[in-house]
């Protein structure tokens, strides 16, 4: 494992990707310069957009609500979740999330910062140009598949879980 290194940087600052599983992301801390104890990035969403149900067997997963607000599913029950608020998905535990304000930036941190992080989120995103705009890209669901069959970083368990959504076409999963 590689050294880790002080970061510093200001609001907006850091690397802008697109994630194939919807929404723009900006890297604030990554693997490689937390010496692989984490990686940090904001997550920026528009309404109505999910993940759908996974876990992630060797990283935990937290994220802290910045601005909106998003619906999420864990422990088998939904819970509307604030600015302000935060909720952790420890590694092995069933999961996901819906955006339900209009706009949504998270902050999300996943621990260990090796294995998913580096690779699921790296193989899953392109760099964004300047001015990138969240949800003016949807989600590639084909890519998040193709990408979560090669590695043991997530598990897609099925399809959003969220009893709004059932009751609306879902993004096919299969």
């Amino acid at each position: 494992m590689a050294s880790a290194v002080s970061v510093t940087r200001q609001s907006g600052d850091g690397e802008q990707l697109w994630f194939a599983g919807g929404g723009l992301l900006t890297m604030k801390a990554t693997s490689d310069e937390t010496g692989g104890a984490y990686i940090l990035f904001e997550d920026r969403e528009v309404l109505g957009k999910s993940t759908p149900l996974h876990l992630h067997p060797n990283n935990d997963e937290v994220a802290y609500i910045l601005e909106g607000e998003i619906l999420v599913y864990v422990n088998g029950e939904e819970h509307l979740i604030h600015q302000g608020g935060v909720f952790v998905a420890p590694r092995g535990v069933p999961h996901a999330f819906l955006v339900t304000s209009e706009t949504a930036r998270l902050l999300c941190l996943t621990v260990p910062g090796t294995g998913w992080a580096e690779v699921f989120y790296r193989e899953l995103c392109e760099p964004a140009g300047p001015g990138a705009v969240p949800g003016s890209r949807h989600a590639d669901f084909a890519k998040l598949m193709e990408v979560a069959k090669n590695t043991d970083t997530i598990e897609i368990l099925g399809p959003p879980p969220f009893a709004s959504l059932k009751e609306k076409a879902t993004p096919t999963l299969a």
